[in-house]
């Protein structure tokens, strides 16, 4: 069965995917700085949290690294934004703006952590 949020990602993603400023973030804002990374989570140990919608807190922005296998990082459709949905694997991590409500969905067994960046200040 595929969750709700998946649906609407599916759905609604254009042909050009948004993400936080109109298109998909595929790299870190210049000037961001590392903050901390999450311990590694697998499909046994994830909080339950990252598999329903939520965000990050604004000025922070995630860079989900995936170790083994591979997940999906569905946006959901917020202020004037289309849902959209990336395919996240050890060669392309997937970058996860402030305040956009997302979810991670597992189509097998995975292991990741997320890397927390700020943007610094001038």
């Amino acid at each position: 069965m595929v969750d709700s949020l998946a649906d609407r990602a599916r759905a609604s993603t254009p042909s050009r995917p948004l993400g936080h400023d109109g298109w998909m973030e595929r790299s870190l804002p210049a000037g961001s700085e590392y903050v901390r990374t999450t311990p590694t989570f697998d499909n046994e140990t994830v909080p339950a949290g990252l598999l329903r919608d939520h965000r990050i807190a604004s000025g922070v922005w995630g860079r989900l690294v995936v170790e083994d296998g591979s997940l999906r990082l569905v946006f959901a459709a917020v202020d004037g934004l289309a849902g959209d949905e990336q395919l996240v694997d050890a060669d392309h991590p997937g970058i996860i703006p402030p305040d956009r409500p997302h979810q991670v969905v597992f189509d097998g067994p995975v292991s990741f952590a997320v890397e927390f960046h700020r943007v610094a200040s001038s």
